[in-house]
C-alpha cells in the first residue's frame, strides 16, 4: 500500500506516506489497495459516462455510484475489504451499462465511437486475490518514475479534492439535492485524471474548476439542510447528561439523525449528538424533538474513550470512525458509506435494532449539572445582525475577524488553534466551523456589543455559510474579500478539507494560514506555486501568526 491522502500520514525518516502493513488511520494494506482499485474503476465509469452525457445520455445512477464509491475511500470512513470487492463487481456492471449507452447514443447521432483505453477497458476481476495482484497499476504514485513527483502530487490534489466534493455531494443527495451539472463536472474530473495528465497549467486549472464545483455542491448541501430542517438559529445546546436511556449519533448525516429522532419519539430514549452533529441543535425541525437531549463528548479522535463511557448504543452515520474498542464494539452500528469488519450495518434508515439495543442498556442514571454552549450562528444569524457588526467595525469596537476552523486531529501541535484563539484580542471576533472548534468552544470569550466573540457557524459541511458571510461583508464595505480585516486559519485533516481549500483558492481568497502540517502530496515546487499565486502560509507559532495577521 501507499497512502498520503490525510494529515496523519507517516512522515518517519523523511519519507512522506503510509507504506507499511497498516496505515496510521488503521487502514490495512488490503483495504488500501482495494480502495485504489475502486478509484481506478470509477475513472473507467467516468470515461464513458462523460461521453454519454455529452451526447445527452447522462446516467445519474452512475453518478450516484461515483459519489458513494469516492466517499467510502476517504480517511476514516470504510475499513471493510469485503465491501470494496463487492463494489468493484458493481462498478464493472455500471461501466458496461454506461459504455453501452454511450455507444448507442453516438451511433444514433452519427458520432464516431471513441476507442478508449486505460481504466475504461480494465478487465475487473471478481476475486479479491486477483484484484490485489493488479493493485500497483492503480496506486496513486503509479507512473511517478516517468512524470515526477510534482505531477503525481498535482494529480493527487485533484483526486483528493474530488473525494471531498463527492462526500459533500453525497450528503446533499441524502437531503434530496442533486444536480446534472455536478455529476457532469465530477465525471469530467475523473475522466481528466484517467488520461494521466502531465501539463501543469491544465492540472492547476482542473483543480480550480473543481473548487468551483465544490462551491455549487456546498450550496446544494446548504439548501438541503435549510430546506429540510429550517434556518439555523442561535441556540443553547446542552453538553451534560440527562437521566434515561440513550443513543449517541456521530458523523455528518443529518438525514440519519432526523430519521432516528422520528423513530425514537415517545419511546423515552434520549438522543445525543457527537462531533460534527453538534449543529443539529440549531435547526428548528431537529431541535423541536424534546428527546434531542444534548451533545456528548468532543471531536472524533477521542471517540475510543468517550464511546466506551457512553451508556447506550452508538450510530456512525459517515466519517470519522476509528477502530472500535472492545468495550463498545458490540454496540456501535454503521450506516451509509461507513464500514468496519464485524460491525452491524443499518440500511434504509431502519433503526429498530439500534432502539432495541438502547432499551437493553442502562442509559444515564441521573441528570448531570446542566451546562450549555451556544451554536447556530449560520449566515442568516450573522447577517441578521450585519448592521450591528458593520457599525461595530466602523466604530472600532471590532478590529478584526478570524476564521479559525476545519478539522481536529490527534497529532501533537493542534493546540496551536486553541492557543491562537486564547490570544486573540478582546476587540476581535472568531468565526468557527468544523470539529477543530472542540478545542475552544466550551470556553467563555465574552461578547462585543451583545455579539459573542466566538460564533459557531456549524460543521465543515457549513463552509458555504462562512463564505457567504465573507462575501456579504465585502459587499457591505465595498471591497474585495482579501481587503477585509479577516484572517483565515484553516486546519486540515482529510479530503473534505482539500475540497474546501480548492474552493477558497478558486474564489481567489489569499493569505490562508494552513496547518498544522502541510499536505504530504504537495511538493515544494507546487507549494511555491500556491504561495506565489495565493499567498498560502504554513503555521509557525500562534504569537507570530497572530501578530502578522493583525499587522496586515
Amino acid at each position: 500500500m501507499f497512502c498520503y491522502q490525510c494529515e496523519q500520514t507517516s512522515r518517519a525518516d523523511g519519507v512522506l506516506g503510509c507504506a507499511s502493513a497498516v496505515g496510521n488511520c488503521g487502514k490495512d494494506a488490503q483495504t488500501s489497495d482495494l480502495q485504489d482499485l475502486l478509484i481506478h474503476a470509477v475513472k473507467g465509469i467516468a470515461q464513458y459516462a462523460k461521453r454519454a452525457r455529452d451526447l445527452g445520455a447522462g446516467d445519474n445512477d452512475a453518478g450516484k455510484f461515483i459519489l458513494y464509491s469516492m466517499f467510502t475511500t476517504l480517511t476514516n470512513v470504510n475499513f471493510n475489504p469485503a465491501r470494496f470487492t463487492s463494489m468493484l463487481t458493481e462498478a464493472a456492471e455500471i461501466r458496461a451499462r454506461v459504455k453501452k449507452a454511450y455507444e448507442e447514443a453516438a451511433t444514433a447521432q452519427g458520432v464516431v465511437v471513441e476507442e478508449l483505453s486505460g481504466a475504461a477497458v480494465w478487465d475487473i476481476p471478481t476475486e479479491t486475490n486477483e484484484l490485489l495482484a493488479q493493485a500497483a497499476m492503480a496506486s496513486v504514485r503509479a507512473g511517478e518514475a516517468e512524470v515526477g513527483e510534482d505531477i503525481v502530487g498535482l494529480r493527487a490534489l485533484i483526486l483528493y479534492g474530488a473525494k471531498g466534493v463527492c462526500a459533500y455531494a453525497y450528503h446533499a443527495l441524502m437531503l434530496d439535492e442533486q444536480s446534472d451539472e455536478v455529476y457532469a463536472n465530477l465525471e469530467s474530473t475523473m475522466d481528466f485524471l484517467a488520461s494521466d495528465p502531465t501539463d501543469v497549467d491544465a492540472l492547476v486549472a482542473q483543480a480550480l474548476a473543481l473548487g468551483h464545483t465544490n462551491l455549487t455542491v456546498m450550496g446544494m448541501l446548504d439548501a438541503g439542510n435549510t430546506g429540510k430542517f429550517g434556518t439555523p438559529e442561535p441556540s443553547a445546546a446542552r453538553i451534560s447528561a440527562v437521566a434515561g436511556k440513550a443513543i449517541l449519533v456521530s458523523g455528518h448525516d443529518m438525514a440519519d439523525l432526523a430519521a432516528l429522532l422520528e423513530q425514537t419519539e415517545g419511546t423515552g430514549i434520549n438522543v445525543y449528538t457527537h462531533g460534527e452533529m453538534l449543529p443539529a441543535h440549531s435547526y428548528p425541525e431537529l431541535k423541536k424533538y424534546a428527546h434531542l437531549a444534548g451533545n456528548y463528548g468532543g471531536a472524533w479522535q477521542d471517540q475510543q474513550s468517550e464511546f466506551a463511557n457512553f451508556p447506550g448504543p452508538i450510530l456512525m452515520t459517515s466519517n470519522c470512525i476509528i477502530e472500535p474498542a472492545a468495550s463498545y464494539r458490540r454496540r456501535i452500528f454503521t450506516a451509509g458509506p461507513v464500514g468496519w469488519p464485524g460491525l452491524r450495518h443499518i440500511e434504509n434508515h431502519d433503526f429498530s435494532v439500534l432502539i432495541q439495543a438502547a432499551n437493553a442498556m442502562p442509559g444515564f442514571a441521573a441528570d448531570s449539572e446542566e451546562k450549555t454552549i451556544t451554536v447556530g450562528f449560520g449566515r442568516d444569524a450573522v447577517l441578521g445582525v450585519a448592521d450591528v457588526v458593520i457599525d461595530a467595525v466602523k466604530a472600532g469596537a471590532i478590529k478584526h475577524f478570524f476564521l479559525v476552523g476545519g478539522c481536529d486531529g490527534a497529532a501533537s501541535g493542534r493546540n496551536y488553534y486553541s492557543d491562537l484563539v486564547d490570544q486573540t484580542p478582546d476587540d476581535t471576533v472568531i468565526l468557527t466551523l468544523g470539529c477543530a472548534k472542540y478545542r475552544f468552544n466550551k470556553k467563555d470569550y465574552g461578547a462585543i456589543g451583545g455579539i459573542p466573540r466566538v460564533l459557531d457557524m456549524g460543521q465543515c459541511n457549513d463552509s458555504y455559510s462562512a463564505i457567504q458571510v465573507a462575501v456579504a461583508l465585502s459587499k457591505a464595505f465595498e471591497c474585495e474579500v482579501n481587503e477585509l480585516p479577516l484572517s483565515l486559519f484553516v486546519s486540515w485533516f482529510e479530503q473534505k478539507a482539500a475540497a474546501v481549500l480548492l474552493t477558497l483558492l478558486a474564489l481567489n481568497i489569499k493569505g490562508i494560514t494552513l496547518g498544522p502540517t502541510l499536505p504530504a502530496f504537495i511538493t515544494p515546487p507546487v507549494l511555491n506555486t500556491l504561495i506565489d499565486s495565493f499567498d498560502i502560509k504554513a503555521n509557525t507559532t500562534p504569537e507570530a501568526d497572530l501578530a502578522a495577521a493583525l499587522a496586515a
